[in-house]
C-alpha cells in the first residue's frame, strides 16, 4: 500500500499564548497516520489563505517551504521498501529544522547513543588518541576537548571532531595539557610563533586557534572557568590572526583547457568529470556530491540542502537547485549508479549501512584521489594554479560573477548563508576588476615611441 504525506492544520490543539493551531506533516501507511509537528502555527484563516493566489511575502515562504516539506518528505517515503515509521524518522524528521523534535524520535535514532556510558567509542581510537589516554584533571584543555569532541563523534561530526582534535594535538605538543588559568595573551602569541616556526600556514592556525576558543566558551558554559577571570580573547587582548584571501578562481580560458583535456587514463577521466561535476553543479562541494541521491534529482534539477549548514542554520536552510546541463548528465550516466531507485545514492562512492566514520574516510579518500590527480593534469596543462576542488567552487563564483551574476544570485547558488561569505569569495576578482578599470581611466594616453 503506497504511503500518502500531506500538509495539516491540528485544529484539535488550540495554543492559547498565540490563538493558533500547530501544522502537521500527516503521513498514513496502511491506515494507520503518524503526525510530525513542524515549527509552524498557523490561524485557520491563515492556512486556508495559503492556496491564495496572492498572499503576503512572509506567507509565500512559509507556503514554499510547506510545498517543499511535502514533496520532499512524500520521496523519503517511497524511498523505503517496505516503509516503516521509524526509518522514515530517522530519515527525514530526526534533526530536520523544520520540525519539532520529540524526544521519543531522538530515541530512536541513538538508540546507542543515548548516553555517553553505552557508546563504543573503539572504533574511533586509532582516528582520536586523545580518547585513549587516561581521563585528564578537570580545568585542564585536555579535559574540555576530549568532552567536546566525544559529543560531535555522538552527534556524527566527524569532520568537525578531526578539525578539533588537530588543534588539540597542536597545542599539547607546544606547551603539554596547560591549564586554563595558564593560557595567556603571551602564551598565545608564543604559539603562534612556535607553529609558524614549523611550517603551519597562517589559516591553519587560525584555525585552531578558533578551536581553543571555543574549548574556553564551553568550559565556561559548564562551569570549569569564569570567562571574566581567565579569557585571553576579544578587544585588547589575543587577536586571533585573521587569514589572507588567496586568489583560487580560474579564468574561463583555463576552464576551457581542462574541458577539452584528453584523459590518459580512467583515473584521470574520473577525477576531471567530478571536478567539471562540481563546477558545473554551482561550484558543489566534493562532500554534498558524495551525499546526493537519485531522489534529489527533480525533473530538470538536483535540489539539495548543503551537508555542511545542516546543524548550522538555526532559520529554515534555502535547498539549492542546480539546472542539469548535458554534462551533468553525461557524468551521471558514465559513473553514476545504475540502480536509480529514489533512495540510492546517485555515485558508488558512499554506500547504505556504513558507519559515520567509514564514511568521513570514504569522503575525504574521493577528494584527496580527485585533487592528485587534477594535479597532474594541471602540470600537463601548465596551468599554474592550485586544482583541489575548492578551486571549481571559486572559479563557478568568479566566473558567474564576470558574466553579470549579482552577488545575491551567487549567494544563493553556493548555499552561503552569509553574504559576506560570498562577498570574500568574490573579493580577489573583484579587486581585478577595478585594477581593469583603473587603466582604462587613462586609455587615452597614446603608448610613447623612441626614435
Amino acid at each position: 500500500m503506497p504511503v500518502s504525506v500531506s500538509v495539516t492544520l491540528d485544529t484539535r490543539r488550540l495554543k492559547k499564548k498565540t490563538g493558533k493551531y500547530p501544522v502537521k506533516l500527516l503521513v498514513t501507511y496502511e491506515s494507520e497516520p503518524q503526525r510530525y509537528q513542524t515549527v509552524y502555527d498557523l490561524s485557520q484563516e491563515e492556512f486556508k489563505n495559503l492556496s491564495a493566489s496572492r498572499v503576503s511575502e512572509k506567507m509565500q515562504k512559509i507556503r514554499d517551504s510547506l510545498k517543499l516539506l511535502q514533496r520532499t518528505g512524500q520521496e523519503s517515503a517511497n524511498s523505503f521498501d517496505p516503509f516503516s515509521f521509524d526509518n522514515f524518522e530517522k530519515d527525514f524528521i530526526f534533526n530536520n529544522p523544520l520540525f519539532r523534535q520529540r524526544k521519543y524520535i531522538k530515541n530512536v535514532v541513538k538508540t546507542s547513543v543515548s548516553g555517553d556510558e553505552k557508546f563504543d567509542y573503539s572504533p574511533f581510537n586509532k582516528k582520536f588518541p586523545i580518547l585513549t589516554e587516561p581521563t585528564p584533571e578537570t580545568g585542564t584543555i585536555a579535559f574540555t576537548y576530549r568532552s567536546y569532541i566525544k559529543t560531535m563523534i555522538l552527534e556524527q561530526r566527524i569532520g568537525s571532531a578531526v578539525s578539533y582534535h588537530c588543534s588539540y594535538i597542536s597545542l599539547i605538543r607546544f606547551r603539554g595539557n596547560a591549564r586554563f588559568t595558564d593560557i595567556t595573551v603571551s602564551f598565545l602569541n608564543q604559539y603562534e610563533l612556535w607553529a609558524k616556526e614549523r611550517g603551519l600556514s597562517r589559516s591553519t592556525i587560525s584555525i585552531y586557534i578558533r578551536a581553543l576558543r571555543a574549548i574556553f566558551n564551553i568550559a565556561d558554559a559548564e562551569g570549569i572557568i569564569k570567562k571574566e577571570k581567565c579569557y585571553p580573547f576579544g578587544h585588547r587582548k589575543y587577536r586571533i590572526p585573521m587569514t589572507r584571501n588567496i586568489k583560487k578562481a580560474l579564468k574561463l580560458n583555463h576552464i576551457e583547457q581542462i574541458y577539452y583535456y584528453e584523459p590518459t587514463s580512467e583515473s584521470e577521466a574520473r577525477a576531471r568529470d567530478f571536478w567539471l561535476f562540481c563546477y558545473f553543479a554551482n561550484g558543489m562541494n566534493p562532500k554534498d556530491v558524495a551525499l546526493l541521491k537519485y531522489k534529489n534529482i527533480e525533473e530538470e534539477y538536483i535540489v539539495f540542502e548543503r551537508a555542511k549548514t545542516e546543524r548550522t542554520l538555526q532559520a529554515n536552510p534555502r535547498p539549492i537547485t542546480v539546472y542539469i546541463n548535458d554534462d551533468i548528465t553525461n557524468i551521471i550516466e558514465r559513473w553514476g549508479n545504475k540502480d536509480k531507485s529514489p533512495g540510492n545514492y546517485i555515485f558508488p562512492i558512499l554506500f547504505h549501512g556504513i558507519t559515520p566514520l567509514r564514511q568521513y574516510e570514504l569522503i575525504e579518500y574521493f577528494v584527496r584521489n580527485i585533487n592528485d590527480w587534477m594535479a597532474r593534469i594541471f602540470k600537463k596543462l601548465e596551468i599554474d594554479k592550485k586544482s583541489s576542488t575548492i578551486v571549481s567552487r571559486h572559479s563557478f563564483s568568479s566566473i558567474m560573477k564576470n558574466a553579470g551574476a549579482s552577488t545575491e544570485f551567487i549567494q544563493e547558488a553556493l548555499g552561503h548563508a552569509d553574504k559576506k561569505t560570498t562577498e570574500n569569495y568574490l573579493d580577489s576578482f573583484e579587486r581585478e576588476i577595478k585594477k581593469e578599470f583603473s587603466a582604462k581611466l587613462l586609455s587615452f594616453k597614446h603608448i610613447s615611441t623612441s626614435s
